[in-house]
């Protein structure tokens, strides 16, 4: 089996990859029989020559190999027919832009696996940069509540070297006893988590954050039921929330009248009702002054997420009254954080975290003779045509 690490192609530039030197060297010594050749690349974070110092090769032509592994989309035109890839398509969703690429996936026979779609035997996902796309972002939501309320103006996290660095530039700064509500409890709210830790923010429950005042700053981690209701004000339960969506409500309200910064670390599910909504942001009691907005759905539950931001101007103002975007240090807007690529800040911590948990979960099916089904379940395509999973993607491909 020769596996080829490709260079990243889509703009703006990702200098992530899926294994670091080191995870190589690892792969390498728990699997002799693999072979592996790392494509040329300018921009990731690991450089031609720390792989070259770590025993492997570095060409332009991956035409060899028979699994290329990348992160983000590749270009149809660098597609290598009847090949076997893994990176994220963003096509399981039927996102009409990446249409052709899966068109053009099927067209040259190519077994496509997406890192989205690796999951265990419970369908759970376990590949993923979502601890640090938290992590990122809730720096980012500090951040922003220093800038706009001139406290502080620490660098973006892009111009730093890790977590650590993240958390001791802002361990250094002074904060007013705010109060942060941050929802989830996956990987993304539990990195998000790892920065209000690391800073020993006080952790506190969702009673006394909605009932108590405090001295300090404190934050508080509520779930599906801390912020959803069911309508007809029976009791509730997470198995009745998943089953049935539509017959919720949210009770977010109790905390946009408390909370200062909303981390929103939640994955929002289809049907599910929105969260924070335009009636709340309107409303005279709201308190909420920034969204840090780390799952970004746009036009999804929270209303002033207009739109995605970027890495290279993060934030953007929302102003209640008119529902648009204005400038974040309008004297009436709410700061939003919208930032769709937050891992790409952290490309370092990202890259190591992304190949250690592929290296335990992904590569050995390659060498049992994918025992547990994981690759035969992360499979879109095989053979030039969509594989029973994503059958439901006929439509979509057969669009123009």
């Amino acid at each position: 089996m020769k596996f080829g690490i490709i260079k990243e192609r889509k703009t703006p530039p990702d200098r992530r990859v899926v294994f670091s030197p080191q995870a190589l060297v690892e792969l390498k010594n728990q699997f002799p029989q693999a072979e592996i050749k790392v494509e040329s690349s300018d921009i990731r974070v690991f450089t031609d020559e720390e792989y070259q110092q770590a025993g492997f090769e570095v060409t332009t032509d991956l035409s060899d190999c028979d699994v290329l592994f990348g992160v983000k989309e590749v270009p149809v035109d660098a597609l290598i027919p009847n090949k076997k890839y893994f990176f994220f398509s963003h096509t399981i969703k039927k996102q009409p832009y990446n249409r052709k690429l899966l068109q053009a996936i099927l067209a040259q026979n190519i077994d496509l696996y997406d890192h989205e779609t690796i999951v265990d035997a419970q369908y759970k996902r376990l590949i993923g940069f979502g601890r640090y796309a938290g992590i990122v972002g809730a720096y980012n939501g500090l951040r922003g509540f220093g800038l706009k309320y001139e406290l502080f103006n620490i660098p973006k996290a892009e111009t730093l070297s890790g977590k650590d660095a993240l958390i001791a530039k802002l361990k250094r700064q002074i904060l007013p006893p705010i109060k942060i509500v941050l929802t989830g409890k996956g990987k993304v709210a539990m990195g998000a988590k790892e920065i209000l830790d690391g800073m020993k923010i006080k952790e506190v429950s969702a009673t006394d954050f909605l009932t108590k005042i405090y001295s300090e700053p404190v934050f508080t981690q509520i779930d599906v039921l801390d912020y959803n209701k069911r309508q007809d004000g029976t009791p509730s339960s997470k198995a009745d929330f998943y089953a049935n969506p539509t017959d919720y409500i949210s009770d977010f309200e109790r905390f946009s009248k408390v909370a200062d910064l909303f981390m929103a670390g939640h994955f929002y599910g289809n049907d599910a009702p929105a969260i924070l909504t335009r009636e709340m942001l309107k409303a005279s009691d709201n308190n909420i002054r920034v969204v840090a907005d780390i799952s970004c759905d746009v036009d999804g539950p929270i209303a002033c997420t207009l739109r995605a931001s970027t890495i290279a101007d993060p934030f953007f103002g929302y102003l209640p009254s008119e529902h648009q975007e204005v400038p974040y240090m309008h004297p009436a807007a709410i700061v939003v954080m919208s930032v769709d690529n937050l891992p790409c800040e952290l490309p370092n911590d990202a890259s190591v975290g992304f190949g250690e948990t592929f290296l335990t979960h992904v590569i050995p099916a390659f060498f049992n003779n994918d025992q547990d089904q994981l690759l035969a379940r992360a499979q879109l395509t095989a053979q030039g045509k969509l594989t029973p999973r994503f059958a439901y993607l006929q439509e979509y491909v057969n669009e123009k």
